[in-house]
């Protein structure tokens, strides 16, 4: 019993740390990066669809995207979907191919994104915890229904507590890259 907490527990700070991790690509660190445009939305014949669905996004240099749609036609919708969004970067296109000139980020714009950044690993250290005190509450749970015995208990307490501590060195790793990423002019 004890292990199938322990197990889940790490499945799911496992899915945490994989939610950050994309939830970090999507930010801009002033290199193309085709993460950027995961969470653009094209209306697609009225149809909410996202961009990577609708069309093949190539980085042919550091500083550029390329978004060429595989019907031309959407061309306009996803236009519009980008200059919506929350990227900050204007599209250009030649009718067949779309073009984001991914422009170099201030010293003060680095310094928010890497605010973003920490404030963002922080939740998932959070998220990290709360799944370790719910593990902890059902370990004890089953001791006090005398359903395992008070060292394995313990001992599913302490194991518990080693994934958390492996979870949150992981999250300090992932949050110490994106920082260099951000920060790297």
């Amino acid at each position: 019993m004890i292990k199938e907490i322990i197990q889940d527990s790490e499945d799911r700070m496992k899915k945490t740390i994989e939610h950050l991790t994309k939830d970090l690509a999507s930010l801009r660190a002033g290199r193309a990066n085709p993460g950027m445009l995961d969470r653009i939305v094209v209306d697609y014949y009225g149809e909410p669809t996202p961009l990577n669905q609708l069309a093949n996004i190539n980085v042919p240099e550091a500083r550029l995207l390329v978004i060429q749609p595989w019907d031309k036609h959407s061309i306009a919708d996803i236009e519009k979907a980008i200059m919506k969004s929350d990227l900050g970067i204007t599209p250009s296109n030649d009718g067949n191919v779309i073009r984001l000139a991914v422009p170099q980020l201030t010293e003060e714009r680095r310094k928010e994104l890497v605010k973003v950044v920490r404030k963002r690993g922080e939740e998932a250290k959070v998220a990290i915890r709360n799944i370790r005190r719910e593990a902890n509450d059902m370990i004890k749970q089953a001791e006090k229904e005398k359903l395992v015995s008070e060292d394995e208990s313990k001992k599913g307490i302490d194991d518990v507590q080693k994934i958390t501590d492996k979870g949150v060195k992981d999250i300090d790793a992932i949050l110490q890259t994106k920082e260099k990423d951000v920060m790297e002019v």
